[in-house]
């Protein structure tokens, strides 16, 4: 074999060898990224949340029906105009997060609506689903029973969502010198049974205990499964019309109390937020320490204690529920598509920028 061919044998060669080396680095660069791909949607898949079951068991249980992760991933989006409404706890939530799910889904239309008679709230919400006057609702408790047998009443059923989580915290005229509750005391001031605040370390001084009518409710202090679900309140208490009305009230009420989503009071200036505990010996802030003084605001504001939240420290938490109707309808396609919004990544981090705890 003479030079020539020599040279292009060695060429050929190097060429074989140059292309064999390629593959295999692609080979192996494909399997590094797809190990990398599955390392990483593998916890974001195991760890969606939502309800789907129309019971109130089963608040937790993992959901295999949202996967994506954000607003412009999400399938089965109705293009179309929609009515919602109910806690009013939720309203952070519609200014900012609602916001931009339209911003990135303008073919979907949402419109707030309010009661025509009540105020707004979890219970005046789900009230107007079942009547027809929202296509959805947004709530800060749980369907009950009687919610879930009236649906049946109508021929259909309705299913809840979590989507996040809140605390309910109970705040006070700033001047009142009480550090905090227990859950329990909280629960016998409002049925009556608890009159005066010296009855629980406080001063010489009647309380005056503010709260949403209950059929208007949007947050609930006796758990459906209690024996005091249901109890008439007692005769110190005075009805408002919105937590805005009630922190109004209190501010001129040396002896107020009431209790609201942590989100809607624990940042006011001119109330006080209580301590809150299983037993005395555990009492929570539904604020992150060290407290803001209402001289100290609104230069500064408290901030949620979330991590209180998360770790179920707190003893009053009102999780977050998109509720849907189940008659395989335009309604609970559009109940479904909000939902899997907000649990996108996208969703769940605009939910903690709305100020409230994400399920995941």
């Amino acid at each position: 074999m003479d030079n020539t061919n020599q040279r292009k044998a060695l060429i050929n060669s190097e060429i074989a060898l140059f292309l064999r080396g390629l593959i295999i680095g692609k080979v192996l660069t494909l399997m590094v990224i797809g190990g990398l791909l599955w390392w990483l949607l593998k916890p974001n898949i195991s760890s969606r949340y939502g309800v789907n079951s129309s019971s109130n068991q089963n608040i937790n249980a993992p959901s295999n029906n949202t996967n994506a992760s954000n607003f412009q991933t999400v399938a089965d989006v109705p293009p179309a105009s929609f009515n919602y409404g109910g806690s009013t706890a939720w309203a952070s939530i519609r200014q900012l997060v609602d916001s931009q799910i339209q911003s990135a889904r303008p073919e979907l239309q949402l419109r707030y609506v309010d009661p025509a008679n009540g105020s707004p709230g979890s219970s005046s919400g789900i009230r107007m689903l079942l009547d027809g006057k929202l296509d959805f609702a947004q709530s800060s408790r749980p369907l009950t029973d009687e919610e879930q047998a009236m649906a049946r009443e109508r021929g259909f059923t309705l299913k809840q969502r979590q989507v996040g989580m809140d605390g309910i915290a109970v705040v006070v005229n700033p001047s009142l010198k009480v550090s905090g509750l227990t859950v329990q005391q909280l629960q016998q001031i409002y049925l009556g049974q608890i009159t005066n605040w010296n009855q629980v370390g406080g001063p010489n001084l009647p309380i005056t205990a503010f709260s949403q009518r209950p059929e208007d409710a949007d947050t609930v202090i006796f758990p459906s499964n209690s024996d005091l679900q249901g109890q008439p309140l007692g005769p110190n208490v005075q009805y408002v019309y919105s937590t805005t009305d009630a922190v109004r009230q209190l501010s001129k009420t040396p002896g107020g109390v009431y209790y609201a989503s942590a989100r809607s009071v624990v940042f006011q200036c001119s109330v006080k937020a209580l301590l809150l505990g299983r037993t005395s010996g555990e009492l929570i802030p539904p604020y992150r320490e060290p407290m803001v003084s209402p001289e100290q605001c609104p230069r500064q504001r408290n901030q949620l204690n979330t991590q209180a939240i998360k770790n179920g420290s707190y003893p009053m938490i009102a999780n977050l529920f998109v509720i849907i109707k189940q008659n395989k309808g335009q309604e609970q396609q559009i109940g479904d598509a909000y939902a899997k919004l907000l649990l996108t990544d996208q969703g769940q981090k605009a939910i903690e920028q709305a100020g409230f705890v994400g399920v995941r």
